[in-house]
């Protein structure tokens, strides 16, 4: 029996700033690594490394991997989803700005508020907490608002492959939290996602006329090793743990966050200019955050209030 929460707790929010804040890191890795390591290939080792780790890590745990348990179908469905996040972000990275693709990319929050109540009745969110969801997007929007100028048919093309990715994300987190995969185990429901990512990765890097190699540099490598090992690896992990102990719509709206972290990393690391857009954007999904996670009364409680107060 998995044991539910209704609210994020101290752990959870601990271990979405980490995976935020990693991910952001992630977006100035894959920056300064790309020159070397096409971005498909780059998935590849990095999947391909991840599928070997979680494979490794199960085994310690005993943690069963190949059991019939129904969630196939689910798990398939999720994993091709998380594969065509990857593919609108890579491909419309050839196509669009980073900045514009970061936009489009983060309506993934708004795709899960929007469906997954219809399915889980639990995560259905009320007028402040949607009011907060905007103002996270507004925030985001703020911060990456000047590479929206004129727009050419080329970068409309990644626009829309990075608003496909947005749509596959939010959708992955629907399959997860309304198939059978909501019963499987987080290392179950990760290694679904990750190992078909794996396999189609190189095929698709085959079919775009990437050129494999192994002769990179050492940064390039560690890199790529801390992309597989934290990001990969124990990072999705965690989220993994997380959508099943934790209202979704709830841990989407942290997302927000991570594009604001790659900014911060900007700064910190490439020696980019800390503007007041930056703390502007910064304030306004911090604001919007809080109003995600106020914790309300349930409706038994609101009416019995409501009764008293008549």
């Amino acid at each position: 029996m998995i044991e539910r929460k209704n609210h994020l707790d101290t752990r959870a929010i601990s271990l979405l700033l980490f995976c935020c804040a990693f991910w952001g890191l992630q977006q100035i890795l894959i920056k300064t690594t790309v020159t070397e390591v096409p971005p498909l290939w780059q998935a590849t080792i990095r999947m391909s490394g991840a599928v070997l780790l979680l494979w490794l890590w199960c085994l310690w745990r005993r943690v069963p991997l190949f059991e019939r348990d129904g969630t196939l179908p689910g798990g398939l469905l999720a994993g091709l989803l998380f594969t065509a996040e990857f593919i609108g972000i890579y491909i419309g990275l050839q196509h669009t700005s980073a900045s514009r693709l970061t936009v489009f990319l983060y309506t993934a929050p708004f795709v899960v508020a929007l469906l997954l109540p219809r399915f889980v009745p639990a995560e259905r969110l009320r007028g402040a907490q949607w009011l907060g969801l905007a103002i996270a997007f507004v925030g985001v929007v703020v911060a990456f608002s000047e590479s929206f100028g004129h727009s050419s048919s080329r970068q409309l093309l990644g626009d829309a492959l990075a608003l496909m990715a947005g749509i596959a994300w939010g959708l992955t987190t629907l399959a997860i939290r309304s198939t059978r995969l909501a019963t499987a185990s987080a290392e179950k429901t990760l290694f679904y996602q990750i190992a078909v990512t794996a396999a189609v990765s190189p095929l698709l890097s085959i079919a775009l006329g990437e050129r494999w190699g192994v002769s990179y540099s050492g940064y390039a490598w560690f890199s790529i090793a801390l992309q597989t090992v934290i990001g990969a690896f124990a990072s999705y992990l965690a989220w993994m743990w997380m959508l099943r102990h934790y209202p979704a719509t709830r841990i989407s709206s942290f997302t927000f966050l991570t594009p604001l972290f790659a900014l911060v990393f900007g700064v910190l690391l490439l020696s980019e200019p800390l503007t007041l857009q930056l703390v502007l954007a910064l304030t306004g999904v911090a604001l919007g955050i809080v109003l995600v996670n106020r914790k309300t009364a349930p409706p038994m409680v609101r009416a019995d209030a409501a009764r008293r107060a008549n």
